[in-house]
């Protein structure tokens, strides 16, 4: 059984997730913590949930979604998993970031989510599915056993990600949403990069930027 813990970090309360199986194996999904007292609430979490990360997912390259990846990767040793077609978004998140308070050092992707290879943990399979449109390289990740998908800033509760920013496009955006989004079973759950859950149902039904 998949479970999952939401942080609601940084200035821009981004979702960060912690998603562990009963085999006590899990990831951190779009590392939004910045501050120190965010990396606390993050770590206390794991530790006393006794899960053992195996990776850090970042489903695209903007600050407020990779700032804590450094911090996870140094305190766990897991490798950073990112879009390698997001690079020049996520080397530059830092000095974009620094704008708003954000201070970080971008740390090296292990992983490259562009080249389609699941990512795995305990007994879960999360596949990337590529979302272009919010940043080039958007990719969200569903698992078809446990029906969840984790959007990004792809699609969130009655909204859509913008689009206004260097490297978006919402033609591109509403095609990956139509493509890779929609057709997926109503029931499944959305755990989007800001803001509360849904599910595709919900959306398919309900969001005006899809009517």
């Amino acid at each position: 059984m998949l479970q999952i813990a939401r942080f609601v970090f940084n200035p821009f309360r981004e979702n960060t997730y912690v998603v562990w199986d009963s085999s006590g194996e899990g990831l951190v999904v779009d590392p939004g913590n910045n501050y120190p007292k965010e990396h606390a609430a993050l770590a206390d979490f794991i530790d006393k949930n006794n899960i053992l990360l195996k990776v850090v997912v970042a489903t695209h390259g903007h600050y407020d979604h990779v700032c804590g990846a450094g911090f996870i990767k140094e305190r766990y040793g897991v490798p950073f998993a990112l879009c390698s077609t997001d690079e020049y978004v996520y080397c530059t998140s830092a000095f974009d970031g620094s704008r708003y308070q954000f201070s970080f050092e971008q740390v090296p992707y292990e992983i490259d989510l562009a080249a389609g290879a699941p990512v795995r943990f305990g007994e879960t399979v999360l596949k990337p599915l590529p979302t272009p449109g919010h940043t080039l390289g958007g990719v969200c990740l569903y698992s078809e056993q446990a029906k969840v998908i984790f959007t990004g800033d792809t699609i969130m509760c009655g909204t859509v990600g913008r689009t206004d920013l260097k490297g978006s496009d919402h033609p591109t955006l509403m095609r990956s949403i139509i493509s890779q989004i929609l057709p997926l079973p109503d029931e499944v759950e959305i755990y989007p990069g800001h803001g509360p859950q849904s599910t595709i149902g919900s959306e398919r039904a309900s969001n005006p930027f899809l009517n």
